[in-house]
Protein backbone atom coordinates (compact mmCIF):
# COMPACT_ATOMS: atom_id res chain seq x y z
CA UNK A 1 0.00 0.00 0.00
CA UNK A 2 1.29 3.46 -0.89
CA UNK A 3 1.90 5.90 1.93
CA UNK A 4 -0.35 8.31 0.05
CA UNK A 5 -3.27 5.98 0.82
CA UNK A 6 -2.96 6.98 4.48
CA UNK A 7 -3.58 10.66 3.79
CA UNK A 8 -6.28 12.35 5.84
CA UNK A 9 -7.76 15.84 6.06
CA UNK A 10 -5.60 18.21 8.11
CA UNK A 11 -6.78 21.81 7.70
CA UNK A 12 -8.52 24.29 5.38
CA UNK A 13 -7.36 27.90 5.14
CA UNK A 14 -8.49 30.96 3.21
CA UNK A 15 -5.18 32.80 3.73
CA UNK A 16 -1.54 31.81 4.05
CA UNK A 17 -1.30 33.05 7.63
CA UNK A 18 -3.94 30.49 8.60
CA UNK A 19 -1.71 27.58 7.55
CA UNK A 20 0.49 25.76 10.07
CA UNK A 21 4.09 26.86 10.47
CA UNK A 22 6.10 25.25 7.62
CA UNK A 23 7.83 22.05 8.73
CA UNK A 24 7.10 18.79 6.86
CA UNK A 25 7.49 18.68 3.05
CA UNK A 26 4.44 19.84 1.08
CA UNK A 27 3.42 18.85 -2.45
CA UNK A 28 0.84 21.19 -3.93
CA UNK A 29 -1.69 20.50 -6.67
CA UNK A 30 -2.60 23.42 -8.91
CA UNK A 31 -4.49 23.84 -12.16
CA UNK A 32 -7.49 25.37 -13.87
CA UNK A 33 -10.88 24.98 -12.24
CA UNK A 34 -12.42 21.58 -13.01
CA UNK A 35 -9.23 20.23 -14.60
CA UNK A 36 -9.39 17.20 -12.30
CA UNK A 37 -7.37 18.16 -9.21
CA UNK A 38 -9.77 16.56 -6.75
CA UNK A 39 -10.07 13.40 -8.85
CA UNK A 40 -6.27 13.13 -9.05
CA UNK A 41 -5.84 13.52 -5.29
CA UNK A 42 -8.59 11.00 -4.60
CA UNK A 43 -7.23 8.34 -6.94
CA UNK A 44 -3.64 8.82 -5.73
CA UNK A 45 -4.75 8.45 -2.12
CA UNK A 46 -7.14 5.60 -3.01
CA UNK A 47 -10.03 7.45 -1.41
CA UNK A 48 -13.34 8.50 -2.94
CA UNK A 49 -14.10 11.70 -1.03
CA UNK A 50 -10.87 12.99 0.49
CA UNK A 51 -10.79 15.99 -1.84
CA UNK A 52 -14.04 17.61 -2.91
CA UNK A 53 -14.76 19.15 -6.27
CA UNK A 54 -17.47 21.60 -7.24
CA UNK A 55 -19.49 21.64 -10.45
CA UNK A 56 -19.32 25.44 -10.32
CA UNK A 57 -15.88 26.72 -11.48
CA UNK A 58 -14.19 28.87 -8.86
CA UNK A 59 -16.42 27.65 -6.03
CA UNK A 60 -13.56 26.09 -4.06
CA UNK A 61 -11.70 29.02 -2.52
CA UNK A 62 -9.75 27.34 0.25
CA UNK A 63 -6.30 25.85 0.56
CA UNK A 64 -6.91 22.27 1.72
CA UNK A 65 -4.09 20.29 3.36
CA UNK A 66 -4.04 16.51 3.73
CA UNK A 67 -1.54 14.97 6.11
CA UNK A 68 0.45 11.81 5.41
CA UNK A 69 1.39 10.12 8.70
CA UNK A 70 4.93 8.99 9.41
CA UNK A 71 4.93 5.15 9.63
CA UNK A 72 7.37 5.37 12.54
CA UNK A 73 5.39 8.08 14.34
CA UNK A 74 1.74 8.17 13.15
CA UNK A 75 0.98 11.27 15.22
CA UNK A 76 3.55 13.28 13.28
CA UNK A 77 2.96 14.06 9.57
CA UNK A 78 5.60 12.81 7.17
CA UNK A 79 4.37 15.38 4.67
CA UNK A 80 1.32 17.05 3.16
CA UNK A 81 -0.65 17.10 -0.05
CA UNK A 82 -1.98 20.62 -0.64
CA UNK A 83 -4.97 21.33 -2.87
CA UNK A 84 -4.76 24.95 -4.03
CA UNK A 85 -7.79 26.87 -5.37
CA UNK A 86 -8.39 26.44 -9.08
CA UNK A 87 -7.87 29.34 -11.46
CA UNK A 88 -9.42 30.39 -14.76
CA UNK A 89 -12.99 30.96 -13.62
CA UNK A 90 -14.83 33.53 -15.73
CA UNK A 91 -17.95 33.87 -13.61
CA UNK A 92 -16.49 35.61 -10.56
CA UNK A 93 -15.66 39.24 -9.89
CA UNK A 94 -12.31 40.71 -10.93
CA UNK A 95 -11.29 41.55 -7.37
CA UNK A 96 -11.93 37.93 -6.38
CA UNK A 97 -9.76 36.75 -9.27
CA UNK A 98 -6.95 38.98 -8.04
CA UNK A 99 -7.33 37.85 -4.44
CA UNK A 100 -7.05 34.18 -5.37
CA UNK A 101 -4.13 34.92 -7.69
CA UNK A 102 -2.36 36.56 -4.75
CA UNK A 103 -2.96 33.46 -2.61
CA UNK A 104 -1.65 31.13 -5.32
CA UNK A 105 1.36 33.28 -6.14
CA UNK A 106 2.28 33.90 -2.51
CA UNK A 107 2.06 30.22 -1.60
CA UNK A 108 4.26 29.18 -4.51
CA UNK A 109 6.85 31.89 -3.87
CA UNK A 110 6.93 32.05 -0.07
CA UNK A 111 6.05 28.63 1.36
CA UNK A 112 9.42 27.35 2.56
CA UNK A 113 8.19 23.77 3.10
CA UNK A 114 7.07 23.40 -0.55
CA UNK A 115 8.91 20.37 -1.93
CA UNK A 116 7.28 19.95 -5.33
CA UNK A 117 4.47 21.20 -7.55
CA UNK A 118 1.91 19.08 -9.39
CA UNK A 119 0.52 21.10 -12.30
CA UNK A 120 -2.59 19.66 -13.91
CA UNK A 121 -3.42 20.47 -17.52
CA UNK A 122 -6.27 19.09 -19.64
CA UNK A 123 -4.49 17.10 -22.35
CA UNK A 124 -7.20 18.05 -24.85
CA UNK A 125 -6.77 21.79 -24.35
CA UNK A 126 -3.02 21.96 -23.89
CA UNK A 127 -1.26 24.86 -22.23
CA UNK A 128 -3.48 27.95 -21.83
CA UNK A 129 -2.48 31.56 -21.20
CA UNK A 130 -3.35 31.12 -17.53
CA UNK A 131 -1.14 28.04 -17.32
CA UNK A 132 1.68 30.09 -18.80
CA UNK A 133 1.09 32.78 -16.18
CA UNK A 134 1.29 30.17 -13.47
CA UNK A 135 4.54 28.90 -14.95
CA UNK A 136 5.95 32.41 -14.56
CA UNK A 137 5.20 32.20 -10.82
CA UNK A 138 6.72 28.73 -10.55
CA UNK A 139 9.95 29.29 -12.48
CA UNK A 140 11.69 31.57 -9.92
CA UNK A 141 11.04 29.06 -7.11
CA UNK A 142 13.29 26.44 -8.67
CA UNK A 143 10.95 23.75 -7.33
CA UNK A 144 10.54 20.50 -9.29
CA UNK A 145 7.32 20.23 -11.29
CA UNK A 146 5.25 17.18 -12.19
CA UNK A 147 2.79 17.92 -15.00
CA UNK A 148 -0.23 15.63 -15.11
CA UNK A 149 -1.95 15.79 -18.48
CA UNK A 150 -5.42 14.86 -17.26
CA UNK A 151 -8.20 13.11 -19.18
CA UNK A 152 -5.53 11.19 -21.12
CA UNK A 153 -8.02 8.40 -21.80
CA UNK A 154 -9.78 10.78 -24.21
CA UNK A 155 -6.84 10.67 -26.67
CA UNK A 156 -5.13 7.76 -28.47
CA UNK A 157 -1.59 6.86 -27.45
CA UNK A 158 0.15 8.68 -30.30
CA UNK A 159 -1.57 11.98 -29.50
CA UNK A 160 -0.65 11.58 -25.82
CA UNK A 161 3.03 11.25 -26.75
CA UNK A 162 2.86 14.38 -28.90
CA UNK A 163 1.06 16.28 -26.13
CA UNK A 164 3.84 15.40 -23.66
CA UNK A 165 6.53 16.61 -26.09
CA UNK A 166 4.69 19.87 -26.75
CA UNK A 167 4.16 20.68 -23.06
CA UNK A 168 7.79 19.85 -22.26
CA UNK A 169 8.88 22.30 -24.94
CA UNK A 170 6.51 25.04 -23.77
CA UNK A 171 7.51 24.68 -20.12
CA UNK A 172 11.22 24.03 -20.62
CA UNK A 173 12.07 27.14 -18.59
CA UNK A 174 10.85 25.36 -15.45
CA UNK A 175 13.96 23.20 -15.41
CA UNK A 176 13.26 20.14 -13.25
CA UNK A 177 10.14 19.05 -15.15
CA UNK A 178 8.42 15.70 -15.58
CA UNK A 179 5.29 15.34 -17.74
CA UNK A 180 3.02 12.29 -17.86
CA UNK A 181 -0.39 11.49 -19.35
CA UNK A 182 -2.86 10.90 -16.52
CA UNK A 183 -6.39 9.61 -16.14
CA UNK A 184 -8.11 9.08 -12.80
CA UNK A 185 -10.97 7.11 -14.35
CA UNK A 186 -8.75 4.77 -16.43
CA UNK A 187 -5.89 4.73 -13.92
CA UNK A 188 -3.29 5.96 -16.40
CA UNK A 189 -0.04 7.32 -14.93
CA UNK A 190 -1.00 6.70 -11.31
CA UNK A 191 2.06 4.69 -10.27
CA UNK A 192 4.45 7.11 -11.95
CA UNK A 193 2.80 10.09 -10.27
CA UNK A 194 2.74 8.30 -6.91
CA UNK A 195 6.48 7.59 -7.07
CA UNK A 196 7.37 11.17 -8.06
CA UNK A 197 5.31 12.65 -5.21
CA UNK A 198 6.64 10.25 -2.60
CA UNK A 199 10.18 10.95 -3.74
CA UNK A 200 9.62 14.63 -2.90
CA UNK A 201 8.06 13.88 0.47
CA UNK A 202 10.28 11.03 1.61
CA UNK A 203 12.92 9.82 -0.89
CA UNK A 204 13.86 6.78 1.18
CA UNK A 205 10.46 5.11 0.66
CA UNK A 206 10.77 5.01 -3.15
CA UNK A 207 12.94 2.20 -4.57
Amino acid sequence: MSLLHRASFFISAAKLNQLPIPHAPEVCFVGRSNVGKSSAINVLTNQKRLAFSSKTPGRTRLINMFGIPDPLNPKSPLGFLVDLPGYGFASVAKNTHEEWADVLGSYLKERTSLAGIVLLIDIRRGLTDLDQRLAQWIAPTGKPVLVLLTKADKLPYGQRVRAVAQVNQQLSKLGDLKTIPFSASNRIGIQEANDAILNWISPQVVP
